[in-house]
């Protein structure tokens, strides 16, 4: 390379004039102006990357004193022009691999970096969705996971499920699906702190209530409902399956509606009673009804425990209803 750049450089002189001379005479001073004159005339002078550093120090070196970039040594050992540099360094200090001792001596000791693992690892168990296979083969390993950690720590299940119908209604999980995660909460001999945030109907509705008693909370703004079961769609099937699964529907509905008589402490005809429709109920009233043992009110619960009630609020200011009247 630089043989090639010396033949370039010797190609643009003057071919009538001898090459100048690089002694350090009087005369060889003035031909080493001259030449630096014409080089900086005549050589063309590519765009020049400011941000490169070698690029930099090779046009500093050319504009200032061409004769070390035309009378170098040749090395085939090094890179081209790398000599010109005062003290060339390619790596700062040399790259130092360590083999680990063990295998697992670097694993993370924290739960990975997604939310259920995150919420699992708090002991929190989170039921947003309809109750699916998907979810409840989920919910029934994280329970048996949970009892196996520390059979002695509370769990916390929050709770915004519609059961095993969606918003509109339509069934897309069997009853088996609230029936399984139910039999494993009994199972579990931690104490379960049940909380609902938005939502708890149908079968979610029971897993509300069968958190540990004193320990069933709901937020001020949720819902509850129970219903019947619905019967799915028979599509083509003929009369007598139709009928079979009628009766198994039936018998889900009255295992409901004992298991549910269990938990809130009401009777088993009260239940079927409001069961007969679907049957709402806010937080006061879920509390009231007994599926829940408290509201979260943050704070403000003593406040609307002192809130007189508007019948004796009436009786004490003085004001008659008009049926009375």
């Amino acid at each position: 390379m630089a043989s090639c750049l010396q033949a370039s450089m010797n190609s643009l002189l003057p071919r009538s004039s001898p090459p100048p001379s690089l002694s350090l005479n009087s005369s060889g001073r003035k031909n080493s102006k001259a030449f630096r004159v014409k080089a900086a005339a005549k050589i063309p002078m590519p765009p020049i990357n400011p941000n490169d550093p070698f690029l930099s120090k090779l046009a500093s070196i050319a504009a200032q004193s061409p004769e070390r970039l035309i009378a170098r040594p040749f090395n085939a050992d090094t890179p081209p022009y790398l000599d010109i540099f005062d003290s060339p360094q390619l790596m700062s200090s040399p790259a130092q691999v360590e083999r680990s001792v063990a295998y697992n001596e670097h694993r993370p000791r924290t739960p990975p970096p997604d939310l259920p693992s995150m919420l699992l690892d708090g002991r929190i168990v989170y039921i947003g969705m309809p109750l699916v296979p998907a979810v409840t083969e989920l919910i029934v390993a994280e329970l048996m996971y949970l009892q196996w950690l520390d059979p002695k720590e509370p769990i916390y299940i929050y709770i915004n499920s519609t059961g095993t119908t969606r918003d509109d209604g339509e069934t897309v999980g069997m009853e088996s699906e609230g029936f399984a995660i139910y039999d494993s909460l009994m199972q579990l001999k931690n104490e379960v702190h049940t909380v609902c945030v938005g939502a708890a109907i149908g079968h979610a509705c029971l897993l509300l209530s069968a958190g540990t008693k004193g320990k069933r909370f709901m937020m001020p703004h949720s819902k509850a409902m129970i219903q019947q079961p619905r019967v799915p769609s028979s599509g083509l099937m003929p009369a007598s399956d139709v009928l079979i699964r009628a009766r198994e529907v039936i018998t889900n509905r009255d295992i409901l509606v004992g298991l549910l008589a269990k938990h809130t402490g009401n009777s088993v005809e009260t239940v079927a009673n409001v069961m007969r429709r679907p049957y709402y109920m806010d937080a006061l009233k879920a509390k009231e009804f007994g599926v829940i043992d408290k509201v979260l009110w943050r704070g403000q619960e003593k406040i609307i425990a002192d809130v007189v009630p508007s019948d004796e609020f009436d009786k004490n200011a003085g004001i008659r209803s008009a049926e009375r009247v």
